[in-house]
């Protein structure tokens, strides 16, 4: 393939890191600066929030925030969508025509007046529909990240927008062979769809024996075997299977569990924590570095996704990731694109799916095996540092934007 240069490239999303630390969207950072870094100019196309504390531009990104209703409110994008990621919300479903028309005027604007080259959706609901709206003649790459493929999947409504978006994308990204997959079921074209995986911050998550007993003293642990968990508390992380866990652990009894996150299922977790003594925590939302000093401090890290009773499942989720970057060992379920970035027993531990007494027995096998879980850790950071780097990722995009750019569709 012959390289088409620098790209002025329009990226179109409804999530992204509101301030420093924020969780939100917070890969979506990380894919815009590496882009902006290999030499190509990004503008991104957001709807505006009320906590946003960003410059005009930050690491040659430039900023477009759209205002789509009068009063500035929080029911567009930015994680405010789906109700513990099983159901779209009433508010977001009100909100989607003006969002909607607005993302499309905005992405129209922006790409007009800086002379894009190419629009870069992320989510095919809803900003693959705004960019095939929007883009008139331009090449459109659109990437899946997992609750887009999901709505689609349960609205019909969703479905016909995801298959738009598709017929007029000239390449889509999934960040996993599982999404890939499952957007080729719903109309994307096998021969236009790869998978891009996420990639990994690894001097941000790394180990570090000055961190781990820093924390530790923090949280008044000293050197009681420490399970660190982190995400969204919303049903496809499946931190219930990890709080039910700790039940089958009585041998450890000075077992320390702590999860860090914010969501709808709160209430629901705490209270199924409660019976345990203080042996569970729930830490609230942390931002990305004070996540990376508690996975440095944790003997054990568990990720358990599920595939929730509603169908939906992570694509890959970048936690994982940066649990394999810190060197601590990750017990993980085969769930979504787990499998594909986890050696069981080699870069870490998979387990199945909704099994408690499974993650409970990978837990004991880790703390009482030292020396196997340093080596698994070693392992997983190693694995992750030659395969995960976010400038990975932004090589693996730049293919997607000269895959579009020389593969025009016709406008239908």
């Amino acid at each position: 393939m012959t390289p088409v240069g620098r790209q002025i490239v329009v990226m179109i999303t409804t999530s992204y890191p509101r301030f420093p630390g924020d969780g939100i969207g917070s890969f979506i950072a990380p894919i815009a600066k590496g882009v902006a870094a290999r030499g190509h100019a990004v503008h991104l196309v957001a709807p505006a929030h009320p906590e946003i504390r960003l410059p005009d531009q930050e690491d040659g990104v430039q900023f477009h925030f759209y205002k789509y209703a009068p009063g500035n409110p929080k029911s567009w994008g930015y994680a405010s969508g789906l109700k513990a990621d099983t159901a779209l919300r009433a508010s977001a479903w009100a909100a989607a025509p003006l969002g909607v028309l607005a993302g499309i005027r905005a992405a129209r604007r922006v790409a007009a007046d800086f002379g894009a080259t190419v629009l870069h959706a992320h989510w095919v609901i809803p900003n693959g529909v705004i960019a095939a709206a929007a883009a008139r003649s331009l090449p459109i790459v659109t990437s899946l990240h997992g609750s887009d493929v999901f709505v689609a999947e349960r609205s019909g409504l969703a479905r016909r927008g995801a298959k738009y978006a598709f017929d007029r994308s000239g390449w889509v990204t999934a960040c996993s062979d599982d999404l890939r997959e499952r957007a080729i079921r719903l109309g994307a074209n096998k021969d236009r769809i790869d998978t891009v995986p996420y990639g990994v911050d690894t001097f941000r998550f790394a180990p570090g024996a000055v961190v781990r007993a820093a924390v530790r003293h923090e949280l008044g642990i000293g050197d009681a075997p420490f399970v660190f968990a982190a995400g969204r508390l919303v049903s496809k992380k499946g931190f219930e299977y990890l709080i039910d866990a700790v039940a089958a652990l009585g041998d450890l009894p000075t077992l320390q569990v702590a999860i860090a996150g914010a969501g709808d299922l709160h209430d629901a977790l705490a209270g199924r924590a409660a019976s345990f003594g203080g042996r569970i925590r729930l830490l609230g939302n942390k931002s990305q570095d004070e996540i990376s000093r508690l996975c440095a401090a944790a003997d054990v890290i568990v990720v358990p996704s599920i595939r929730d009773d509603a169908g939906n499942v992570d694509g890959l989720p970048n936690f994982a990731l940066e649990a394999l970057a810190s060197a601590t060992p990750v017990i993980a379920s085969r769930a979504g694109g787990l499998p594909q970035v986890i050696d069981d027993t080699v870069s870490g531990r998979l387990v199945p799916e909704r099994d408690a007494a499974a993650i409970a027995g990978a837990i004991r096998e880790l703390l009482r095996q030292p020396d196997v879980a340093a080596r698994i850790g070693q392992a997983a950071r190693a694995h992750v540092s030659e395969q995960f780097g976010w400038g990975r990722t932004a090589e693996g995009l730049e293919r997607a934007y000269e895959h579009a750019s020389q593969s025009p569709l016709k406008l239908k």
